[in-house]
């Protein structure tokens, strides 16, 4: 195994978050790796980069739902935690396309499909979402792939 993979990193992290005795931010970091943990007794697989964006972007859609429920209820403290271990998770994820950028690749994709119209969807999701995971809030990116099908 490369010593580059998210994996590596987030483990590296978690011995960096021990010395210095960061207890919330090992923590979240620990969340992440047992994760990663119950994917592989689960599966009987190795976690592997595609994977690993897969299961990080997912924790970080799980934590932005939760911070919405706990702003709805008045329940700063509890959104406060969860907008803390978004901030973490982010850190092991690719850096975030700009709207350009988006925009750029969904106008590409569409193209690439040859069709127009909702039937087209499917194709240019399918085709988007292997190159934006981790990159792009996939949700988002359908309802601007939609936005422009029905243009």
């Amino acid at each position: 195994m490369s010593d580059h993979t998210i994996k590596a990193t987030i483990t590296a992290a978690m011995k960096d978050a021990m010395r210095a005795r960061d207890k919330e931010r090992l923590g979240t970091i620990r969340l992440i790796l047992s994760e990663f943990k119950r994917i592989e007794v689960d599966e009987r697989i190795e976690v592997d980069d595609a994977r690993a964006l897969v299961v990080l972007d997912k924790m970080v859609k799980q934590r932005r739902d939760s911070a919405d429920q706990f702003e709805k209820a008045g329940r700063d403290e509890l959104q406060a935690q969860e907008n803390f271990e978004i901030g973490v998770i982010q850190e092991f994820l690719p850096t975030q396309l700009s709207e350009a950028e988006l925009s750029a690749m969904v106008d590409a994709a569409i193209a690439a499909s040859g069709s127009t119209g909702m039937q087209a969807m499917g194709a240019v999701m399918g085709q988007l979402k292997p190159q934006l995971q981790g990159r792009a809030d996939i949700g988002a990116v359908s309802k601007l792939v939609k936005s422009r099908l029905t243009a």
